[in-house]
C-alpha cells in the first residue's frame, strides 16, 4: 500500500511531533506491500482477546522492531473534536499507575532502543527498536498503557499547548502544508478525511482531558489492535511472549465497528489559490478522488488500485516520466513535475500531480501543459516500454526497500489497518506485473475526470509582508482550462 498519507511522527526524548505532508519520494505500493525476503515465512495469529499478531521473522541481526496498531484515525474523531486521535497519542506518553510518566522512555533509551509513535487518518501506532532480548520488556509497556493510561488536567492542558504550536509550525509557517490542506477540505465533501489530521486549531483549543479519556475507553484494546513484529524472533515465541503480555487483557466492549460518512457522486471541478508573502516558489497542484486498495476491493474493481498504481509511476515519479519529461524537459514550461497515487486508506483515495513553472510561464499555462499529459495518456495510452520499466522498477524498488526491518513491520501494518491482509501484502508484486497497458489506460480514462479533482494554485502574495497571514480564495473562473 503507499504510504502517502499524511504521518505525525513523534521523536520520544522530547514528545515532539514533526509533520510529513508530501512523502512523493517514497516508492509507493510497491515499498508497501513487497513482503518479507524471499523465504520468509510470515506468522499471523489471533489471541483468544481479538489481538492480530504477524510476526516477520529477520535474523540479520539480533534486533527487533515492535509495532502496535490501534484501528482509530483522525477521520474516527468524534465531530467538532478534530486531532484528538493525535492528541492522545501524545498524552500515551504520560504515564500509567504502574510505569509513571517517563519511565516507559528511560528505560528503551536504558537499552539501547528507539522509540516513537504516528498519526493517520485511519489508524495510530507506536512502536520500539530493542535488542531480541528486550522485547517482552517493551510488549509489558505497551500492554499496560493500553488500558492503564492515567491523565489528569495537569499534563493534559500542557500538552495541548504542544500540539497548539506544532500546529503554528508545521501548517501556520508552511505555505505548501495549508495549501494541502485546504485543498483536502475540499475534495472531500462529506467524509471526514477533509479535516487535518493535527486537527484544527478552533478545535484543537477545546480538547480536555475526558475528550482524552472518552477517546482512549472507546478504541483502545486488545480486540482494535495489531501487533507486528519483525526482527530476530521466531513466530513461536513472539507468539507466546504476546500471550504472556497483550494476552492478559481482557477485550474491550465498547469497540464497534467504524462508520464513516462517505463521499456523494463529486459532479464539479474545484479550485483555489492560496496566497502567501512566504512563497518563493509558486506551484500547481490537483488531486482527484480516486478508489483505495480497500474500496477497490469491495466494491468488487479488481486491478483498479494496481492500475492506478503503475498510472502514477508512468505519470510522475522519476526523470523519465510523462509529466517530467513533457513540462521538463521538452516544453520547458516548468523546473520540477510528478505525479503519485495514495492507495493506503480505508475509504476513498487520492491520486495527483503537482508542478512549479519555469520562468515567464504562469500557473494557468502549466496547469493546461499538464491536462494536455493527462488527455494523452486518456487518448493513446502508455506505451509497452513504460509499463515494463515502470513495472520492473517498483518491483526492484520493494525488493530494495525490504532491507530495512522497520519497513517491512510498517508495511504490513500499514496494509492491515487499510483493508488488506497479509496474503494481499504478499501477493502484491504478482497483481502488479499482471497490469496491462488498456487497464492503466482505463484507469485515466474512468479516474482522472476534473469532476471528481480539486486544483490549487499556490502563488506569492506580495500585497502584505512576509511572516503576515496568508489568503485563501476561489481561482475566476475565467482563469480556469
Amino acid at each position: 500500500m503507499n504510504f502517502k498519507h499524511h504521518v505525525f511522527r513523534k521523536r520520544a526524548a522530547v514528545l515532539v511531533c514533526a509533520l510529513s505532508l508530501s512523502l512523493l519520494s517514497q516508492p509507493g505500493i510497491a515499498a508497501e506491500q513487497a513482503g518479507a525476503k524471499a523465504g520468509t515465512k510470515v506468522a499471523d495469529f489471533r489471541l483468544p482477546n481479538g489481538l492480530q499478531l504477524v510476526v516477520i521473522p529477520d535474523h540479520r541481526a539480533p534486533v527487533v522492531t515492535h509495532m502496535i496498531w490501534y484501528k482509530v484515525g483522525a477521520a474516527d474523531e468524534t465531530p467538532g473534536k478534530s486531532g484528538l486521535a493525535h492528541f492522545l497519542e501524545h498524552l500515551m506518553f504520560k504515564g500509567t499507575a504502574k510505569n509513571p510518566q517517563g519511565r516507559f522512555s528511560t528505560v528503551v533509551a536504558r537499552i539501547g532502543g528507539q522509540e516513537n509513535a504516528f498519526t493517520s487518518s485511519d489508524y495510530t501506532g507506536y512502536y520500539q527498536r530493542v535488542p531480541t532480548e528486550q522485547l517482552k520488556t517493551v510488549m509489558e509497556f505497551e500492554s499496560d498503557r493500553m488500558t492503564g493510561l492515567v491523565l489528569t488536567d495537569a499534563v493534559v492542558l500542557p500538552e495541548r499547548d504542544v500540539i497548539l504550536e506544532e500546529r503554528n509550525q508545521r501548517m501556520e509557517n508552511n505555505p505548501r502544508a495549508r495549501l494541502g490542506e485546504q485543498m483536502d477540505a475540499a475534495l472531500f465533501l462529506n467524509h471526514p478525511y477533509g479535516k487535518p489530521i493535527i486537527g484544527w486549531r478552533h478545535e484543537m483549543e477545546t480538547l480536555s482531558r475526558e475528550d482524552a479519556l472518552d477517546f482512549y475507553k472507546r478504541f483502545y484494546g486488545p480486540n482494535d489492535a495489531v501487533v507486528v513484529i519483525a526482527g530476530d524472533i521466531e513466530p513461536d515465541t513472539a507468539l507466546k511472549l504476546a500471550q504472556e503480555t497483550y494476552g492478559q487483557i481482557k477485550p474491550q466492549a465498547a469497540i464497534q465497528q467504524r462508520k464513516r460518512p462517505q463521499e456523494p457522486p463529486q459532479v464539479s471541478p474545484r479550485s483555489l489559490t492560496l496566497a502567501d508573502p512566504r512563497v518563493e516558489q509558486p506551484a500547481v497542484q490537483r488531486t482527484y478522488l480516486v478508489p483505495s486498495f480497500a474500496t477497490a476491493k469491495v466494491n468488487n474493481l479488481p486491478g483498479q488500485s494496481e492500475a492506478l498504481e503503475v498510472l502514477g509511476h508512468v505519470l510522475g515519479t522519476g526523470s523519465n516520466s510523462r509529466m517530467y519529461r513533457d513540462l521538463v524537459v521538452d516544453k520547458r514550461v516548468a523546473v520540477s513535475a510528478g505525479a503519485y497515487y495514495d492507495s493506503s486508506a480505508l475509504d476513498m483515495a487520492k491520486f495527483g500531480f503537482y508542478a512549479s513553472p519555469a520562468d515567464g510561464v504562469t500557473l494557468t499555462q502549466l496547469e493546461a501543459a499538464a491536462d494536455a499529459v493527462i488527455a494523452n495518456v486518456i487518448d493513446k495510452g502508455v506505451t509497452s516500454e513504460e509499463m515494463e520499466r515502470a513495472k520492473s522498477r517498483m518491483i526492484a524498488d520493494a525488493i530494495y526497500a525490504q532491507d530495512n526491518q522497520a519497513s517491512m513491520a510498517r508495511w504490513y501494518g500499514t496494509a492491515l489497518m487499510t483493508g488488506a491482509t497479509v496474503e494481499d501484502v504478499q501477493q502484491w508484486p504478482a497483481r502488479i506485473r499482471a497490469v496491462t497497458t488498456q487497464q492503466v489506460q482505463d484507469a485515466a480514462r474512468e479516474w482522472l475526470d476534473k469532476k471528481r479533482s480539486v486544483t490549487g494554485y499556490l502563488v506569492k502574495d506580495t500585497s502584505a509582508p512576509a511572516g503576515q497571514p496568508a489568503s485563501i480564495q476561489p481561482v475566476k473562473a475565467e482563469k480556469r482550462t
